[in-house]
């Protein structure tokens, strides 16, 4: 029977009305898997399939800028990249990341935390090898090996796997995290060989990778590397295959030369942004940021002096000033601290954030002049020197990883 117009209509237009109730339909009565293409769909690198005003806030991504951070800390180490695009590719879109570096010789695989990341490569066509570093139940493993998948594996867990290795016809390949001293998750060093031989022993098991991760505390870091050394050291020794070891992040490429191992996984570094501020003086890495956040002048106006704006009245103008309103808030993922010092650049020039970040809403102070119009680009941060997000964190005292991985998932992200 064919649908009612009334219905094709908004099932056609994709309304925000028809969506909440196909998603309302879908999870009560379609499994999983079979929603990833509408999952995957969520990160599309431009608005043309969503209801996007011109002044809403958007996210660029600088395809040439990623691909020269590979090439940098390839050049560095000397080490295949497994490349960390985890929360949402550290804001950038995961599956954008993973598109624009997939072909990349240096790039040996990515590696996710949450299991919708993992699903959402192997549904837009990544091949190279993904590695799901996060928590799962019995039901998500079974579907994560069916998507070729690997799991990070800490637990005993290896009859399971030999069990979905027969269902499937194939060996599982894996990870095993070992606990060095973090103690956020791994199996503790001291108890890991028994585990590593039981899972080594599974024909149905293939240990493709062991890896641990350092506290970033300078001298404790050593010990870590000791005691995962001597760990790998003793069961390579009885001839137990541990695939690539790892450990380095972005954080270990510039403070130890001797964890490299057999492969590096970066995160932040391959979006071309320095960890702390001390990094970047050490010249041994030349990172170019791979990621903007632009949007429009919504609204301009002259207060006079002795005139209030923003929440609490936190900005009061010492003489007649215009200011700009920015279409942007803390919900998109621009800190309320930046209020505090940072600059938007528009129009070439950059102008102080006043006042307070309310949740849809940023002010700037333009000065005596009317010097932007509505519609004009304001850059809150991006990848020119004095804009990069090191930049932008220094001035207002935000954590840079907050001003990319809090970027809203819903604002567009465009390749550039």
């Amino acid at each position: 029977m064919q649908e009612p117009k009334a219905h094709r209509r908004k099932k056609e237009d994709g309304s925000q009305e028809y969506t909440a109730r196909v998603k309302r339909r879908t999870f009560l009565g379609t499994p999983l898997a079979a929603l990833v293409p509408l999952a995957a769909r969520a990160q599309s690198t431009t608005a043309s399939s969503a209801r996007v005003s011109s002044f809403d806030p958007w996210v660029e991504v600088h395809a040439a800028n990623l691909a020269h951070n590979v090439r940098e800390v390839a050049r560095l180490t000397g080490r295949p990249v497994l490349a960390v695009i985890k929360n949402n590719g550290y804001g950038l879109g995961a599956v954008n990341v993973a598109k624009s570096l997939d072909a990349h010789a240096s790039i040996a695989g990515f590696a996710v935390v949450k299991l919708q990341e993992a699903l959402d490569l192997r549904a837009e066509g990544i091949r190279k090898p993904v590695l799901l570093m996060g928590a799962m139940d019995e039901a998500d493993l079974r579907l994560v090996v069916s998507r070729n998948i690997m799991p990070m594996v800490y637990t005993p867990i290896g009859d399971l796997l030999q069990r979905e290795a027969d269902r499937l016809g194939r060996p599982i390949p894996i990870h095993v995290c070992v606990d060095t001293g973090i103690g956020r998750v791994g199996v503790p060093h001291h108890a890991a060989a028994p585990l590593i031989r039981d899972l080594a022993s599974k024909k149905g098991v293939a240990i493709d990778g062991t890896m641990m991760t350092f506290t970033e505390d300078l001298e404790f870091d050593k010990e870590q590397r000791r005691r995962f050394a001597a760990l790998t050291g003793e069961l390579k020794g009885a001839g137990v295959r541990l695939g690539r070891l790892h450990a380095a992040s972005t954080y270990t490429l510039f403070q130890h030369d001797d964890a490299a191992f057999d492969m590096v996984r970066p995160g932040m570094a391959l979006l071309g942004i320095y960890p702390e501020a001390r990094f970047r003086a050490l010249d041994r890495l030349d990172l170019r940021p791979a990621v903007a956040l632009r949007v429009r002048v919504a609204y301009v106006k002259k207060l006079a002096a002795g005139t209030p704006a923003g929440y609490e009245r936190a900005y009061v103008a010492k003489k007649d000033t215009w200011i700009a309103t920015l279409p942007i808030g803390h919900t998109d993922g621009w800190p309320r601290v930046a209020a505090k010092g940072a600059r938007v650049r528009i129009n070439g020039r950059p102008y102080p954030v006043i006042a307070s970040v309310s949740a849809s809403h940023t002010l700037v102070e333009i000065g005596d002049e009317q010097a932007v119009q509505p519609g004009d680009v304001a850059t809150l941060f991006d990848w020119q020197d004095g804009s990069r997000p090191e930049d932008v964190a220094a001035a207002s005292t935000a954590s840079v990883y907050d001003l990319t991985m809090h970027l809203n998932p819903l604002l567009p992200r465009r390749i550039v």
